[in-house]
């Protein structure tokens, strides 16, 4: 993987971390983002407790089908 830099003014320095920080992304994925025009921001993912065990668990995304045991089977139907 190939490696650019360059040179910014500390106070340029100081908004891109900024920037990044607000985004809660690494300087390197925030600039990366910026150059290659990707606008696709992920989702935060939540957390809740869980209904039957009282442990956090992370939330389930809102455009995906929820986690079965069935689904859970398939997915790993492959796996060695």
């Amino acid at each position: 993987m190939a490696t650019i830099s360059f040179k910014v003014s500390d106070e340029d320095a100081r908004k891109i971390r900024a920037r990044a920080r607000m985004e809660r992304l690494t300087v390197s994925e925030f600039l990366r983002r910026q150059a290659v025009g990707s606008s696709q921001i992920p989702a935060l993912v939540g957390l809740s407790p869980c209904g039957l065990t009282g442990a956090t668990i992370f939330d389930g995304a809102e455009d995906l089908p929820p986690l079965t045991v069935d689904s859970t089977r398939k997915m790993l139907a492959d796996f060695p």
